[in-house]
């Protein structure tokens, strides 16, 4: 095995890809700490959270807002939704929990789902909640995820529905979070 030492590594001129190895190569080892920079990274990313309750009507799907910014790379995350920056369509992951209240002890049904560009797809997270005399249901968080391929200015929202009686609320404790995935 040789060593080489050098400071910079780089393409012929008149080229554009290097390649480092051939087809024999398998692993390249880096020394322990060693820092590597210009990689892409998982940008686009935010996570919004809710600091306050927000009452809903029964059985009715309902926007969810959010009022607390806990990170956003990019600034793409406005008016309780996310919309894709100029220069990064690709795939997405995007994940939500929304805690519900019903005050009356009797919620019987739950909703969480994304919209993109204002319609709903057809993936939703339902929940049928059991409730009789000795099992009523006050509260319940409902998570749930999705990858999404999106393009620049497609936007994504969640909303949420209870069915169940008295007031209901999406509670404060509630987040949306996403990010770009690289490598897929």
């Amino acid at each position: 095995m040789s060593k080489l030492e050098t400071n910079t590594i780089d393409t012929v001129s008149g080229t554009s890809n290097l390649t480092i190895g051939s087809s024999n190569a398998s692993t390249i080892t880096l020394k322990s700490g060693a820092t590597l920079t210009n990689f892409p990274a998982n940008t686009p990313a935010f996570r919004i959270e809710k600091s306050s309750n927000q009452t809903i009507s029964n059985n009715t799907r309902t926007k969810a807002t959010f009022n607390s910014e806990i990170y956003d790379t990019n600034n793409a995350f406005a008016s309780d939704k996310f919309t894709v920056p100029s220069g990064e369509a690709g795939k997405y992951q995007f994940t939500t929990l929304l805690r519900f209240y019903c005050d009356a002890n009797n919620a019987a049904l739950t909703s969480v789902g994304f919209y993109k560009n204002g319609s709903t797809l057809d993936t939703d997270a339902n929940f049928e909640l059991t409730n009789n005399s000795t099992d009523s249901i006050r509260q319940t968080a409902i998570p749930y995820t999705t990858t999404l391929n999106l393009s620049v200015n497609d936007y994504i929202e969640v909303y949420g529905l209870i069915k169940g009686g008295g007031t209901l609320y999406i509670s404060s404790g509630s987040y949306f979070e996403g990010q770009k995935l690289i490598g897929v």
